[in-house]
């Protein structure tokens, strides 16, 4: 399974991603090791992800999020919300 997903950072913003593996990502922003943005904005937390069959899903699903902007972003989180614990 592939996921598109939506962090919220320590300073409030939003980080778009994809993967493969939801919890050992989110282990990897946490610890420092997820992405250049995340690293200074610690502690992530997951507010919202998709799940798609392949790869190249997730991809173009994470592209359309980060067009978004901030009041659809949170829209989204508000209305989709999580879908469940990964």
């Amino acid at each position: 399974m592939n996921y598109t997903y939506l962090l919220k950072c320590a300073d409030t913003t939003f980080y778009c991603g994809w993967t493969n593996d939801l919890k050992k990502r989110l282990a990897a922003h946490n610890s420092g090791r997820g992405a250049k943005y995340t690293k200074p904005r610690r502690p992530v937390v997951l507010v919202y992800y998709e799940e798609f069959e392949t790869k190249e899903e997730a991809m173009r699903r994470e592209a359309a999020i980060k067009k978004l902007s901030r009041k659809e972003k949170e829209a989204l989180v508000r209305e989709g919300n999580i879908h469940g614990q990964a």
